[in-house]
């Protein structure tokens, strides 16, 4: 089975987004090479993903992990930060575990809701599960977080963790999971009516942090006196950010006499500043483009079977072979490390070379490649 699966990051890797590609792969030479002499039939493969249960997935699901904290362990890290976030497959067959969910552009498909966790400082994944499409992020997804931030907290015991989640992640049991496991949340939070009257009428002592040429405020932040019901008395803290110079998210306008969109946060992180832990927010659209990227350049996307425990594995493997790509780039390739996987692939994985057996030796002659210098 471990040959099968390392056929599979291999194909990854090179370009392969479903079981099916393997067919134009099987004409590389040097494909065929690390596949022992002979790649197999496409149906062999289908069977494989078919074999795995649900503890196979747990072992392969830590292995991705694992391959994401290689880089972790590698360093002392002072601060980490973990984003959590979900997207949507949607789905045009008949797929177990496909159910009508939130999906954005195709209304009431079937389809997948896959959620991943991104160590931002080294861009690798640390865990994910492919997931029903009607399930929300929330109280179903504790287990997990709980388990993600336990393997980081043993990677790295000294460091710093702080979580950072979308409106999804403002549920009572996820926070409780990311307190109790030592780290700081840093959620957007949901705008019930009762959080947006106190925004707006319980609230008055707003702090100015920017201004301009003409010395009138831009940004200013203030903290909320609000706590959910749910909540543990006094332990999280809510701070509001309001400005006129965001272009990019949902815009919420609360004061009509001024031009000013507002953003709401809650937090467990009673130290730090409050503009400073919204500017760290900010970093968090770095997971999207990760998205965008592993579903265009890894085809997460891409569904080859209508088991949904062959397509979790399918999706695994591929986020393996990411994690071993960018491992691999950033250990060799120094002028690439910080490229994304597309261009990666293009100046060092698929590259004219020659495959040569001399002196009872196999031997790879690479052509030049300009892009690395």
């Amino acid at each position: 089975m471990h040959t099968q699966m390392q056929l599979l990051v291999d194909a990854a890797v090179a370009g392969a987004k479903r079981v099916f590609d393997l067919e134009w792969l099987a004409g590389d030479p040097l494909f065929t090479h690390l596949a022992g002499g002979a790649v197999p039939s496409i149906d062999i493969l289908y069977d494989d993903l078919r074999r795995f249960g649900p503890q196979e997935l747990e072992d392969l699901e830590q292995l991705v992990a694992e391959q994401g904290l290689k880089p972790v362990r590698e360093r002392r890290w002072k601060d980490l930060t973990v984003d959590i976030d979900t997207t949507v497959t949607p789905l045009f067959g008949e797929q177990e575990g496909a159910v009508p969910g939130p999906n954005p552009r195709y209304h009431g498909r079937p389809s997948y809701h896959p959620i991943l966790a991104r160590i931002a400082e080294t861009d690798t994944i640390l865990g994910a599960r492919l997931r029903p499409g009607d399930t929300n992020l929330g109280e179903a997804d504790v287990e997990d977080v709980a388990q993600w931030l336990g393997r980081l907290r043993e990677a790295a015991p000294k460091a710093i963790v702080t979580v950072r989640i979308d409106a999804g992640g403002d549920c009572a049991a996820l926070m409780k999971a990311v307190d109790e496991n030592l780290a700081y949340f840093l959620i957007k939070a949901k705008l019930t009516p009762n959080l947006v009257s106190a925004v707006l009428w319980k609230t008055t002592a707003w702090k100015t942090v920017d201004r301009d040429a003409f010395d009138r405020p831009t940004r200013q932040v203030a903290e909320i006196p609000f706590e959910r019901e749910d909540w543990p008395k006094g332990k999280y803290r809510v701070f509001a950010v309001r400005t006129n110079e965001r272009d990019s998210g949902k815009q919420v306008q609360l004061w009509s006499e001024l031009d000013f969109s507002v953003h709401v946060y809650v937090t467990n992180d009673r130290e730090r500043d409050l503009d400073e832990l919204a500017r760290l927010y900010d970093d968090r659209a770095g997971i999207e483009p990760l998205i965008g990227e592993l579903k265009n350049a890894f085809g997460i996307g891409k569904i080859s079977t209508s088991a949904v425990d062959a397509n979790e594995a399918a999706l695994l493997i591929k986020l393996l072979a990411y994690n071993l790509m960018r491992r691999w780039a950033v250990a060799t390739l120094a002028n690439a490390a910080r490229w994304r996987a597309s261009w990666i692939r293009r100046a060092c994985v698929c590259i004219p070379a020659r495959l040569l057996r001399s002196g009872g030796r196999w031997e790879l002659r690479l052509a030049p490649r300009p892009l690395l210098n």
